[in-house]
Formats: structure tokens, C-alpha cells, sequence
């Protein structure tokens, strides 16, 4: 099952049908939580049980949750600081990694409970049912879990996370059903960063690094945007790569080398002269300032590998 999905919204609704909510810089996340065990799924399916095992305590009520996984730094939720987990997949390594930079799985949404499918029910009644189980002690209490508040005024809402410096708000209909794998009007997102995921179809060697003794450093990323059309390019990416990130890159790029460029338009010949291509199929999150006439990224920053989404999944995103 595929969450229900936010539409990029021109202004902030206003009125009693509507309730709002903190955008969350995080990785999205169902929990289907049983008696015996926990299974967590990421936006596209892809089983994360083993990343997250703080969340794993969850067990013991039948219920379908879903919410967003966040790393915090210095009280702020940080993607930065997720992505060094969302890609672990031991058991052992996730453990460690648990104690160092724990996550919070912040629970905004009640999709089954005891058996009962809440899918049909406006958004009003599962929220009461959601807040019902922590008030009541029935198994939400948690240091690494929690529901956090919505709010009636959205436009107060707004301009206090573009203060605090926090991702934007998402606006919901009250009397909306949750609509599984679509994207929906009745649910509206209103980010303040100017992120997106791209896919990754190059990488360059950092300047002065040596392939022939081992020494080869990631120093830029080719990214696209994928379209019906095919990926198109949107430019080189080298600031944030620095640090453990690089060989972290390195790693996952080598293994899909290929011949020639993935891209479906004419990458500029001063970025493709020694570009090692690689097969589309890395996503990664780029916060920039928008695109440039030409439609590349400007002053781009690559944020981290989203290991939850594949190349598909964006070409709705981008419409």
C-alpha cells in the first residue's frame, strides 16, 4: 500500500473545513503495527523494518499508521542527518546507528484500528480516533513516537514554520477519505525550502584526484528531471557532496555505469567531457534557488540520496 499524497498548493485555504499540519522534513513511512511485530514501509513500498528498530516497540494494538520518520539536530528536523540511516539495511549497523541519531516517527494519520478499516472515514473522524489512543493510554506513548497538533489557522501556521525555519505546512480537508498511492486536492503542501528530488545520470571526478592509484574523489553530480519525455538535464550539483557523502555516492553510482548519457536532451559539452555515466535509477534531494531561464538548478546543494523514492514517482512530483 502507497500513502495517500500532497498537490503543491497556490495559497493557504482558509476556513472550518480545513485543519493544518507541520510539514515535516522526513522520510514518509506506513507502520503496520500487529500484536506480535511491527512492518515499515516507505513511499514506495520498499520494507524499512530494519532501518528503524527504535520504532520497532510500536507493536501490540492492530493498527496501519502513517506519519513521517524525522532525524532532529539542534531541535530541528534534519534530512541531512536522516539520510545517514534511511540507506542502512543491517541489523547491526541500524542498532548502532539508533543509539547515535535516533528518529522520531511523528503520526499524523489512523488508517486501520482493530481490524477496522478507516480509509472511508473523513480525515475529522480519524484524527479523533488517532488522538483517542494516546489520551487513553492505548499504546502511543512513546519516546520515539508521537502526534503532533493541527491547527485551525493555517496562515498563523505558515508564518511561524517560516520562522522556526522548518519545512512548510500541509493543509488538509477535513471531510477528504484517504485515497491510497494518489495525489490529492484535498490535501495541499506549502513548502518553504525550495527542495526537490532529481535523478542522478553522471557523476565527474573532484579535481586533482587520481583513478589509477585509488585516489578518484565524487566532486559534481549530473542530475534530470524525469519527464514523459524522457530525463531531462537540469545541471551539475557539487556543493554538499564533501565529507563521508562522496565515497558514500561513490559507492552507489559505480555498480550502474554505462556507455553513453541517460539523458534525453544534449547535455553541454563542458559538463559531459569527463562525466562517468550511470544508469537513472539514484534519487536524490537538491535544494536550490530554483531554475536559471536555460532550466538548470541554481546554486544547487545535494541534501541526501532518497533511497524511498524511485525515478517513476517523480514524474508527478515535478507537474
Amino acid at each position: 500500500m502507497r500513502p495517500m499524497l500532497a498537490t503543491r498548493g497556490t495559497h493557504v485555504p482558509t476556513g472550518p473545513e480545513w485543519s493544518h499540519e507541520v510539514k515535516w522534513d522526513g522520510m514518509r513511512i506506513l507502520a503496520d503495527v500487529r500484536p506480535d511485530g511491527v512492518r515499515l514501509t516507505s513511499r514506495n513500498e520498499n520494507d524499512v523494518t530494519v532501518t528503524f528498530p527504535e520504532l520497532h516497540a510500536l507493536a501490540g494494538r492492530d493498527l496501519l499508521l502513517d506519519g513521517e520518520v524525522v532525524a532532529f539536530a539542534d531541535g530541528v528536523p534534519s534530512f541531512g542527518a536522516l539520510a545517514e540511516r534511511i540507506h542502512v539495511h543491517s541489523a547491526r549497523r541500524a542498532a548502532v546507528m539508533a543509539q547515535a541519531q535516533p528518529v522520531t516517527f511523528l503520526i499524523f494519520d489512523l488508517l486501520r484500528l482493530d481490524g477496522r478499516d478507516l480509509t472511508g472515514e473523513p480525515l475529522a473522524k480519524r484524527r479523533e480516533l488517532l488522538t483517542g489512543l494516546g489520551l487513553t493510554g492505548l499504546g502511543l506513548a512513546g519516546d520515539h513516537w508521537h502526534v503532533p497538533d493541527a491547527y485551525d489557522d493555517g496562515d498563523m501556521l505558515f508564518e511561524a514554520t517560516l520562522q522556526q525555519g522548518l519545512e512548510g505546512i500541509v493543509s488538509k480537508r477535513l471531510s477528504s477519505r484517504y485515497h491510497p498511492g494518489r495525489r490529492s486536492p484535498d490535501w495541499l503542501k506549502f513548502p518553504h525550502r525550495r527542495r526537490s528530488s532529481y535523478v542522478v545520470g553522471g557523476w565527474r571526478a573532484e579535481t586533482g584526484s587520481d583513478h589509477r592509484r585509488g585516489a578518484q574523489r565524487l566532486g559534481a553530480l549530473l542530475v534530470g528531471e524525469p519527464t514523459p519525455d524522457g530525463l531531462l538535464y537540469r545541471g551539475r550539483v557539487g556543493s554538499g557532496i564533501a565529507g563521508a557523502r562522496g565515497p558514500q555516492l561513490l559507492a552507489l553510482l559505480e555498480p550502474l555505469a554505462r556507455a553513453s548519457s541517460p539523458f534525453a536532451d544534449e547535455v553541454p559539452r563542458v559538463d559531459a567531457t569527463g562525466t562517468h555515466w550511470v544508469d537513472p535509477s539514484v534519487v536524490v534531494d537538491v535544494e536550490a534557488l530554483g531554475l536559471s531561464t536555460q532550466q538548470r538548478l541554481r546554486q544547487p546543494s545535494y541534501r541526501g540520496v532518497r533511497s524511498d523514492l524511485d525515478p517513476a514517482d517523480l514524474i508527478e512530483e515535478h507537474r
